[in-house]
Order: structure tokens, then sequence, then C-alpha cells
């Protein structure tokens, strides 16, 4: 499998995050609808994805230059702070510097490299706004409440019950932001090309909750091939996956549940919910038992998640990077 990086602009908010599995899930409706995006076309890719996958996309994460150098803005490894932090000998220091670690919920990684959390820049996010976005803000995704109502036809008015006036949270990412999209791409079944033609539909239509209403609009800006190491033992995930617990001695994770939902025509089935899914949230640690990694990606496929659609999968797969781990292996 190749590996690149797709980078796309936010054009609008969002009301569902931008993560691997959900945009696995929205290019098969494109690749339901133009088979001319998969070989063999979308169902005989599926019946193949448990064992050979024809893509793996990775959750977005904001792509920033400093100068020359163009760095990923990932998140922290789900670690204990010490495994990534020198300690201080003195215990009123070393207690200090841990509350100041703990605010530190970004990394710097370079392209092409291996994470070494030695030597990779930990910044707040705070930092991260000011330093590359010479923005005084805390977070460079803000979220606000869109206000909704429910006409009752026969009143003409909002009321009680179904018909009450509710709120949803929507995501706004700071003006100028970039974001990379990582996607492991099985050549035999599609290419770069029809990824990114997908992607770009996705993207003009609208991706997640209330696309209707101009939700989740996103232009693609390019891509580039990334090299790909696949040398252990330690690896840091860049989607949420479901982990294979046979292949690892220790894992370092958030717990995602996805509470899963149909799109396109089947948002409005009978039944349009999945089964919820426990997942290993992105930026996770996971420490082979061997030394290398057999495939370029970890976890594996999910089915059996709804009763309108036997046949879906969820993508439990994760693009991942090396990461070097000196102690605790």
């Amino acid at each position: 499998m190749k590996f690149f990086e797709i980078t796309i602009k936010p054009m609008s908010g969002f009301g569902t995050p931008l993560k691997g599995d959900t945009l696995f899930g929205h290019f098969c409706w494109q690749a339901n609808y133009d088979s001319d995006l998969l070989k063999g076309g979308l169902e005989k890719q599926i019946k193949l994805y448990r064992e050979k996958p024809f893509a793996v996309f990775s959750s977005a994460f904001p792509k920033v230059s400093d100068g020359p150098k163009q760095y990923y803005a990932l998140k922290r490894p789900e670690m204990p702070v010490f495994m990534l932090f020198s300690p201080s000998s003195n215990r009123i220091k070393r207690l200090k510097k841990a509350k100041k670690d703990k605010k530190k919920k970004w990394m710097l990684v370079e392209k092409n490299t291996c994470i070494d959390p030695a030597a990779v820049n930990f910044i707040t996010e705070k930092q991260l706004c000011e330093k590359f976005f010479e923005q005084k803000s805390e977070a460079f995704m803000q979220t606000d409440s869109q206000q909704h109502n429910t006409i009752n036809r026969m009143t003409g008015t909002t009321g009680e019950g179904e018909f009450a006036p509710y709120s949803k949270e929507n995501t706004y990412y700071m003006p100028g932001i970039v974001m990379t999209v990582f996607v492991l791409i099985d050549e035999e079944a599609t290419d770069i090309e029809r990824i990114g033609k997908g992607l770009e539909r996705i993207g003009s239509w609208g991706f997640g909750r209330d696309a209707s209403t101009g939700l989740g609009r996103f232009a693609v800006t390019g891509h580039e091939e990334i090299t790909m190491n696949t040398d252990g033992p330690a690896f840091y995930s860049l989607a949420p996956s479901v982990p294979d617990m046979d292949l690892f001695k220790k894992i370092y994770s958030t717990t995602f549940t996805r509470f899963g939902k149909h799109g396109d025509s089947l948002a409005c089935s009978k039944n349009p919910f999945k089964n919820p899914v426990i997942m290993a949230d992105e930026a996770s640690v996971f420490i082979l038992k061997d030394k290398k990694l057999e495939k370029p990606y970890i976890g594996c496929a999910v089915s059996g998640v709804s009763k309108a659609m036997p046949e879906t999968v969820v993508q439990g797969y994760s693009p991942c990077l090396p990461i070097k781990l000196e102690q605790n292996i």
C-alpha cells in the first residue's frame, strides 16, 4: 500500500468531527454512486475489506509552516506524562513542570520522520494559535450552538415534545487553517486521483451532520506521497481503531465510542442507527510483541453493526507512525 497526505481547507463549520472512520464511510457512499472510484465497484471491495482494505483514512490534523519547515500538529500521545517528558530531580520543580507539561496537548512532527518524544516540540493549543495562526486564542477550533426548530404543520408553530426547539453544537476552524488527512491506498483497487476525486465531492456536498444546511464543506488543495516506515516496535495511531489484541503487549489509549448512523439514502430509513463500536482513539500508542508491523496499518474491520444494511463495515483500521520509546518496552 502507498501512503499519502491529502491537504484540505475547511470552508464552513462542521457538525461531525473529521475522523478517519467517518471519512471512510463517506467515501463508500461516493463509490456506491460512482463505480469508477473503485476497481470492480464497492460491493466487490467491501467483500475483500476485512483481509485487504482498499483505503485506510486518518483523522484530520492541522498542517503548519515555520519558515521553510513544515510540520504536522498531532495530538500528544495518550501516554503518562512522565514517559514523554524528562522529570526534574527536585520534587517541587518536578510537580510544577508536570503541571505545565500536562497542558501541552499537541506536538509538532516533521515530514517523513519517526516520532521521537525526546526531540519533538510539545506545545499548548494556545501556543499553536499564537505562533502559527497569529491569533490570541485558546483553541484553533471553536464551538457554537445552532438553534433548530421543528414546525408543527397543524399549528404552524413550534410546541412541546418533538416540536420543541433544540440546539446542536457545531465546530468552526480558525480562518486560513489547512488540515492534513493521511490515507493508505491499495493501488490494485484505486489510486490517489480517485481518492482525491471522492473527497472533493464530499467537500462540495458537505461532510457529516447537517450537510444539507451548509455544514461540512471543505476544499481539497493537494496531495503528496510519504515514505512509510513499519519498523517498530511502537506505533502512534492516526485514526480511531479496533486493535487486534494478540499483536500487542501494551496499549496506551483513550476510549472512543462510535455511535454510528447511516448517511445518504439510509439516513431516513426505518432504522438508520448502527450498533456502537468501542475504539481506541487517535494518538493511541501500540507496542508490538514482535519488532515489525506486518501491515502498514493497525486494527481490524468491524461488521455486524447494521440491521438496515447487514454488509456494512466500519473502518477499525488506522494508519500509523513509528514512535521511539526507550523505556518500558
